[in-house]
């Protein structure tokens, strides 16, 4: 199923990744104590401005911000709307 949005100028559109339930040891992390995701896959990108074109592309999984973007949820997924510039470095 496609999304009928479409990011303007340097804007990207970010799936969060899952947070994660099990630490590297195999404790279990209750859901009141993890932490927002900082990683996630670029789900739809703007073009860019005419001095500064986008870089990331669709497909790409990024690292962001803990408090980058705006949440917004669409058809009962969660997304994150941000600047280009809010993304840390492509993975």
């Amino acid at each position: 199923m496609s999304l009928n949005i479409k990011p303007l100028a340097d804007r990207v559109l970010i799936e969060p990744a899952e947070a994660e339930t099990k630490t590297a040891s195999g404790i279990i992390i209750p859901d009141n104590a993890k932490e927002k995701p900082q990683r996630g896959k670029v789900v739809a990108a703007g073009k860019g401005t005419k001095d500064d074109p986008i870089t990331v592309k669709v497909g790409d999984t990024v690292l962001y911000g803990k408090y980058a973007g705006t949440e917004l949820k669409l058809d009962g997924k969660d997304y994150l709307i941000m600047r280009e510039s809010d993304i840390l470095a492509i993975i």
